[in-house]
């Protein structure tokens, strides 16, 4: 179940900061970014409260020097951190786009001195729970104002995980600056059935394939196969691509349909974009979904 609030976080103004998102069937993601103050509770405060005034909020405030955790609307609407990319609205982009401003400064990495406890743990549950990968899509960081070029509007649109505000298209910021971007993963190792965890369920490749394949060995009309096939189809629920009630277990027609617009959005064209899943775009389907993938 992806959270919406943060049960731990302390709440911040109205809790009314922004809108539903524009893109629900591209992939959630997070965005780190720094409030270039000091740190510590009077800082978190004014911070806080400028940031309400000006109606530039993110969803969430974190002191790395304290642990502490505020939140200041719905994870499942937008934030209002992000300038737009010309008419695109990029804090509307994805299932989820949470976006963290931390109490520090670019210029001198958060990763460095902070101190990472229960509040931070709590944060990436959250964002792990929107299926948020532990991957950095975007690849580096800004390592000063001048290093921030590496804006690709392919990648944001279609890559769910983790950016720098230095990553967003239609921002010149450079922040959160050169942080260890796998210490962020490493101060919250994760658990259960979040991406990353070793033991997540597993569906075989071979198994999906013979029933989006109807493989006349099956009985007819069902698979031998339900356990792999629904893990498959709840995903394409969550994606938007497979009405809930379709979810069988059976991969029938409106789930090769489903998956095809998957393959589709993935990139691909044609024959190749049929409906009938491959090792490439499941194993990506399954790293958003928290799903492993035996071939």
């Amino acid at each position: 179940m992806s959270e919406i609030w943060i049960k731990e976080a302390e709440r911040l103004g109205d809790g009314a900061i922004g809108g539903t998102m524009d893109l629900l069937l591209a992939p959630a993601r997070a965005v780190w970014h720094t409030t270039e103050s000091g740190a510590g509770d009077e800082a978190y405060r004014a911070v806080a409260a400028h940031l309400i005034r000006n109606s530039a909020e993110p969803h969430l405030l974190y002191d790395p020097t304290t642990d502490r955790l505020g939140q200041f609307g719905p994870l499942d609407q937008s934030a209002r951190a992000l300038r737009n990319d010309g008419k695109a609205r990029t804090n509307r982009v994805g299932k989820a786009c949470v976006q963290i401003e931390v109490l520090a400064r670019a210029s001198k990495p958060f990763t460095g001195y902070w101190k990472p406890g229960p509040n931070f743990r709590a944060l990436m549950r959250a964002i792990r729970s929107w299926h948020v990968p532990d991957t950095w899509p975007a690849g580096r960081l800004a390592t000063s104002a001048g290093d921030a070029d590496n804006r690709s509007r392919s990648v944001w649109l279609n890559k769910g995980g983790h950016y720098g505000h230095a990553n967003i298209p239609g921002n010149d910021h450079w922040d959160p600056g050169n942080v260890d971007q796998s210490a962020l993963f490493k101060a919250a190792p994760a658990t259960g059935s979040n991406p990353g965890s070793g033991s997540r369920p597993t569906v075989d490749l071979s198994n999906v394939v013979a029933a989006a394949r109807r493989d006349p060995a099956l009985p007819q009309g069902g698979t031998t196969h339900k356990a792999d096939v629904l893990l498959v189809e709840k995903a394409l629920v969550a994606e938007g691509f497979l009405p809930a009630q379709r979810a069988d277990g059976s991969f029938g027609t409106a789930t090769v349909e489903a998956y095809a617009a998957l393959q589709r959005r993935y990139g691909y064209t044609g024959a190749q974009a049929d409906g009938i899943p491959g090792k490439t775009t499941l194993t990506k389907l399954g790293v958003q979904h928290g799903f492993a993938v035996r071939s």
